[in-house]
């Protein structure tokens, strides 16, 4: 999938708190958009650094708790957390949030949900297959604040990724990662960031040690094979060492603080 960039606009370590990109779904589908800002964030990784971190009760002593995807608290609450404040969610994982829909859409009633996709799978003329789901779930259970990241918000994205790299995303085969979108999102909502487990771009080429991808699919591939994989894949891979170098280069001018493992940040120019 891909959105033609058609205007340039400033880095999101510049952009308004307040945050139009995100259109919640609601029942009688009134235009209603996220409204949140924290002083200061946890963005808790997916990754298996997160397993031994021995940080949970720190994280749930932030205020805000950002996580991604279907990532699990049950049973890892010593290393992850127990407390969620926002979740993205890629269209891809949407199903494994269904399939488990009491757990997040109703025993976790309290979690904002922010949801993103190709058009194909969000529009809503009644031909978004995923957006259909996600309404219907809104209509289930309409105390759970749901919202959809809108096309002109996954456009800027796109126009951030080439403003950073100087590469076009669609002309290199490139899909940003749901992390690269909850990155975005979560400068744009806090004053300042504390991300756990996150590997920087330089990691996996002096990595001594096998990291599962996911803290909680432990039979699974190793983190730095995944990324190199996807790294240069010609046609639908995620750029995650390239995401992560622009990361570092926001974190120079936003208040960001990267730990299990630890960053060093330094100036940089072009990625």
């Amino acid at each position: 999938f891909g959105y033609v960039i058609t205007r340039d606009r400033p880095s999101p370590a510049v952009q308004s708190t307040r945050l139009r990109g995100y259109m919640r779904i609601i029942p009688d589908m009134k235009d209603q958009f996220l409204d949140m800002h924290c002083n200061h964030c946890a963005l808790v990784s997916s990754s298996g650094q997160m397993l031994g971190a021995g940080v949970g009760e720190e994280i749930d002593k932030i205020r805000c708790v950002i996580r991604m995807n279907n990532a699990p608290t049950g049973g890892y609450e010593k290393d992850v957390g127990s407390r969620t404040t926002v979740r993205v969610v890629s269209h891809t994982s949407v199903p494994l949030l269904v399939k488990n829909e009491r757990y997040f859409f109703k025993q976790s009633a309290d979690t904002t949900y922010v949801f993103w996709g190709p058009d194909r799978n969000m529009r809503q003329d009644g031909k978004g297959r995923i957006f259909n789901t996600l309404l219907k779930i809104a209509k289930k259970y309409p105390k759970v604040r749901i919202f959809v990241v809108t096309r002109e918000k996954i456009q800027y994205c796109d126009n951030v990724f080439q403003r950073e790299t100087g590469k076009n995303r669609m002309k290199t085969g490139a899909y940003l990662s749901t992390g690269f979108f909850t990155m975005i999102l979560t400068i744009e909502m806090c004053g300042s960031i504390h991300v756990y487990g996150m590997i920087d771009d330089n990691y996996c080429s002096q990595a001594n040690r096998s990291v599962p991808y996911h803290y909680y699919e432990r039979n699974r591939l190793d983190e730095c094979r995944m990324y190199k994989v996807h790294e240069h894949t010609r046609h639908g891979g995620h750029r995650f060492i390239t995401e992560k170098a622009i990361y570092a280069k926001w974190a120079t001018r936003h208040k960001m603080e990267f730990t299990h493992p630890s960053w060093t940040l330094r100036s940089r120019g072009s990625i």
